[in-house]
């Protein structure tokens, strides 16, 4: 078990568990850019979408309910109530869920082009041993 006041002060805790919560909320196109080397206020962006403005509200809420639970709070919170673009200030991690087309318009991704991108499925960038998740679904055979 993770020490919750380790993962206070770990960017790439704050980053697993959001990665985590979105999924649960079935959160589209999760992207998780290593921003060290590309900016000096932040260490992370996570960036991912939803196919409603409720789902957006709800992947964002989930992400917030899972940091709050190990006592993370957000800096700043802003586009919750119109679920268009919700941006998630955690200081060295900030989130960006977004509505689909909403997203394509400000391509985020294509701004940071230069930030390297973090293996999601592979986790091992974010300090993650291969879980057994993660081991089941590699020995399956692809149909």
């Amino acid at each position: 078990m993770v020490d919750p006041e380790a993962m206070v002060t770990d960017s790439r805790m704050k980053s697993l568990l959001s990665v985590r919560a979105a999924i649960e909320k079935k959160a589209a196109e999760l992207v998780l850019l290593e921003m060290r080397r590309v900016s000096s206020y932040t260490d992370h962006f996570l960036i991912c979408s939803g196919k409603s403005d409720r789902q957006v509200q709800a992947i964002a809420q989930r992400i917030a309910e899972v940091l709050g639970e190990v006592g993370i709070q957000p800096l700043g919170l802003e586009g919750m109530s119109e679920g268009k673009w919700v941006l998630m200030d955690y200081g060295d991690l900030v989130i960006h869920v977004f509505l689909e087309p909403i997203r394509r318009f400000y391509d985020l991704e294509g701004l940071w082009i230069d930030a390297p991108r973090i293996d999601l499925q592979k986790g091992a960038n974010l300090g993650e041993s291969e879980t057994e998740s993660e081991t089941e679904t590699e020995s399956e055979p692809e149909s």
